[in-house]
């Protein structure tokens, strides 16, 4: 996530070298099992560079936090500024993931909301022909629950940005796989190991795969070759190559 907006940042970072897809990476082994995050000095590490990095990053974007807030309220006085959405992290704790809303309240969907569950939303709205795409891929490709301001959150994935609370007291790391929720871990099948095996991340390799644009079992092999694969650099260019997927708004949802 960032708010620089100058083209050379975006000629800069389009010169990283690309993030491993599911297709370019062999597929994991025991050995690299052991490279990657199940090693505890890399776990050590990991949390070290998530406190820094969230504790900055907080600091830094205070004000835009503020500025979002307010946007968020008189745009819609009706509901919260923020939800609380629950996850799964990892070995297979709850965990409340924080976003600004972005969904009209009225069509808001959860508990304490308007409907409990996004195809109720759907029905209410006129939409009924939406829930099943949202069933097979667990978003709709023009979700019409989202207000105007919360597609702009969204693209800018300032959405987000209240997730660093999440990072700073341990519940989701800067980068790591997709957080998801409790239905979808399901579909993981044997590779629900991996992903509940680390902390799920603000950002990933889905983010900066095509988002949107990328299919759910792909996801899935996204989420294990990262878990199986980690090291330092490849979180880096993973936190840099979501500066040029935000800006160039790739795959935004």
């Amino acid at each position: 996530m960032s708010l620089v907006t100058a083209p050379s940042v975006v000629t800069a970072v389009a010169a990283l070298p690309s993030v491993p897809g599911p297709s370019a990476v062999p597929a994991p082994s025991v050995a690299a099992g052991r490279r990657g995050l199940a090693a505890p000095a890399h776990r050590v590490l990991k949390r070290t560079v998530d406190l820094l990095g969230a504790a900055a990053a907080l600091l830094v974007l205070g004000p835009v936090l503020l500025v979002v807030a307010l946007a968020v309220k008189l745009g819609d006085p009706a509901g919260p500024v923020l939800y609380r959405q629950a996850r799964v992290g990892r070995g297979g704790r709850a965990v409340g993931v924080w976003k600004f809303r972005s969904m009209t309240w009225a069509y808001s969907t959860g508990p304490d909301r308007p409907h409990q569950t996004a195809a109720a939303a759907f029905t209410a709205m006129g939409r009924a022909d939406l829930v099943e795409e949202f069933e097979r891929e667990q978003k709709v490709a023009d979700d019409p629950r989202i207000s105007r301001l919360g597609r702009a959150l969204r693209a800018s994935s300032l959405d987000e940005l209240p997730q660093l609370v999440n990072v700073l007291v341990g519940q989701l790391s800067l980068v790591g796989p997709r957080p998801v929720v409790p239905a979808e871990l399901e579909r993981y099948g044997d590779a629900a190991r991996h992903y509940l095996a680390v902390k799920p991340g603000i950002t990933g390799l889905w983010q900066v795969s095509g988002r949107s644009n990328t299919g759910y079992e792909e996801r899935v092999q996204l989420d294990v070759r990262y878990v199986t694969q980690w090291n330092p650099l490849l979180d880096l260019v993973i936190a840099l190559r979501t500066v040029r997927t935000v800006l160039a708004r790739e795959g935004a949802v």
